[in-house]
């Protein structure tokens, strides 16, 4: 991740352990998105907190691969996960609990969407976006419960929510889990029309789509624009933004600078464009 200050809004899970799942479905949603539904395993063992609920996802590039995992991430750990053999260290990515079922049809099950730029077949996709495009079911990962970086101050019940594709998860997660008398808005980038979702949301939140008209431009440049163009409310927020970092960190520059405490603000740069 690049800037946040999630690390102190951050409403911890209350054990931290390595669940290990398999996936038991996979769906191309769009030209951008790609679900993957995880359950089996130690799915039980899973506590939803609903919101942006993030997990660490770690990917197995061989039999061994989900062996030595810590039950914890922190910075000797991470050190520790580092001096794996290349050959067998898993390939380590944040994501967000997309959507929960506790009953689903086999059991608990959650679903993943992954972002995905470049093909699998050219080699042109990272490997969390190859392995989303190439991966069957039965397949296993495990992954490492982080929390909720969402936690507005209990008297706030208007939010002010922006997001390039990589936060839409997120966004989609906080929105259906916003209690139904909650108002705001929600500005969420996406690369095409018809990357767009249905999403479940409180009737007072007016959703705003930004489709990225030019597709050379850096992901969230407009969703910054469309924000920092909506009037300032005449009351206190919660603003919560995600995405590449140049949109968080100039929209939280923003909204201090209207008038917003640090505190009504999580912020967090999901990645950085090498070339802006």
């Amino acid at each position: 991740m690049a800037r946040t200050n999630i690390s102190a809004t951050r409403i911890k899970p209350a054990v931290s352990q390595v669940l290990t799942l398999e996936v038991i479905r996979t769906q191309r949603i769009s030209e951008h998105f790609s679900r993957i539904t995880l359950g089996g395993g130690d799915i039980g063992q899973f506590t939803y907190l609903g919101f942006d609920q993030w997990f660490r996802l770690f990917i197995p590039v061989s039999d061994h691969s989900l062996s030595r995992l810590p039950n914890k991430l922190n910075t000797v750990s991470y050190l520790r996960y580092l001096t794996i053999s290349k050959t067998t260290r898993p390939v380590l990515r944040n994501y967000t609990v997309r959507a929960y079922r506790a009953n689903g049809p086999d059991g608990p099950e959650l679903d993943v969407d992954f972002v995905l730029h470049g093909s699998a077949d050219d080699h042109t996709s990272g490997p969390a976006a190859t392995w989303a495009q190439t991966c069957t079911v039965g397949d296993p990962v495990a992954i490492l419960d982080e929390g909720v970086g969402f936690n507005p101050d209990k008297t706030l019940d208007r939010v002010r929510l922006v997001a390039d594709e990589s936060g839409l998860p997120a966004a989609a997660g906080i929105l259906a889990s916003l209690p139904d008398h909650f108002t705001g808005q929600a500005v969420i980038e996406i690369p095409t029309d018809q990357d767009r979702q249905q999403l479940t949301m409180p009737a007072g939140v007016e959703m705003t789509w930004v489709v990225r008209d030019d597709h050379s431009a850096v992901p969230g440049r407009a969703a910054l624009e469309t924000a920092q163009a909506l009037a300032t409310p005449d009351g206190p927020f919660y603003g919560w933004v995600t995405g590449e970092q140049t949109l968080p960190s100039n929209l939280r520059r923003h909204w201090i600078h209207s008038g917003v405490p640090k505190q009504n603000i999580m912020f967090c740069g999901y990645w950085k464009a090498k070339h802006l």
